[in-house]
């Protein structure tokens, strides 16, 4: 091999540190930020209106994955700063199909269903990989990010459709997602899912296990919520967020080997 292909593949090696490993932690926080994009969204629609929230918080989100595509590599901060926000914009964009165009939540997720399949094919046809320790260009990452953005515009139509929809309630819901996560990592655990497949589906479905759970905390006790409101729940849950980063900036828990899955 030579010292240019070598130099080429150490170089895009490095890209892996910009991606965090799948810990406990890394659930942990993808759950903790699925319940603050549904209860910080619906407390800046609250103040700001829909449209208005979108728009900004579009904007921040575009900035926040400036900074994250300019890395080289993995920030804690930067990284989970934008799954706050995609998340928050992944709830937004649904709720603006379904409350400002009348889209019907079952249209919304067959919808979002075929965008993240579509996407999941373009991405493997160009790259014959969908894992994400093996996301060390741009070009992956950036087939990254939009499975990620439709992930929780996804979630949030499927979250809101079992608990609303079907009538199922905010509890009733969280349980549900809750077990049928259990069932994946127990067929990954006994070698009954492939590594790649149980984590993206875990991936889709933390979006409503945390959006019932953010409904069930927000929402009035007459309509089964713990009524402890918007403003509340996001500040907790922002908080235990922040503290879970800096911890594992300063630990270092959760940076992948650069040779890791290569």
């Amino acid at each position: 091999m030579s010292t240019m292909t070598t130099d080429r593949i150490d170089a895009a090696r490095k890209m892996l540190s910009k991606v965090p490993e799948v810990t406990v932690f890394f659930w942990i926080i993808k759950i903790l930020c699925t319940t603050v994009g549904e209860t910080a969204a619906d407390f800046l629609n609250i103040n700001l209106g829909l449209t208005v929230t979108t728009v900004v918080m579009g904007v921040f989100l575009a900035g926040a994955l400036f900074a994250q595509f300019r890395l080289r590599r993995y920030v804690p901060g930067v990284y989970w700063l934008a799954v706050v926000l995609i998340s928050i914009v992944g709830t937004l964009i649904t709720d603006n199909l379904v409350d400002n165009f009348g889209v019907p939540l079952l249209t919304t997720m067959i919808v979002f269903s075929v965008a993240l399949t579509v996407t999941f094919a373009v991405w493997y046809a160009s790259e014959k990989t969908l894992s994400i320790h093996t996301i060390y260009t741009t070009k992956r990452e950036a087939f990254y990010w939009l499975a990620i953005l439709f992930t929780f515009a996804l979630g949030t139509a499927a979250g809101d459709l079992a608990a609303e929809g079907l009538a199922l309630g905010f509890l009733t819901s969280a349980v549900m997602f809750g077990a049928v996560i259990a069932l994946i990592a127990l067929a990954y655990y006994y070698g009954k899912l492939g590594a790649v497949l149980a984590f993206w589906i875990a991936y889709i479905l933390t979006r409503p296990l945390g959006a019932s759970v953010g409904d069930y905390l927000i929402q009035g006790r007459d309509a089964g919520g713990l009524a402890l409101g918007t403003m509340t729940t996001s500040a907790i849950f922002l908080a235990a967020i922040l503290a879970l980063v800096v911890y594992l900036a300063v630990t270092r828990r959760d940076k992948i080997e650069i040779n890791q899955g290569v």
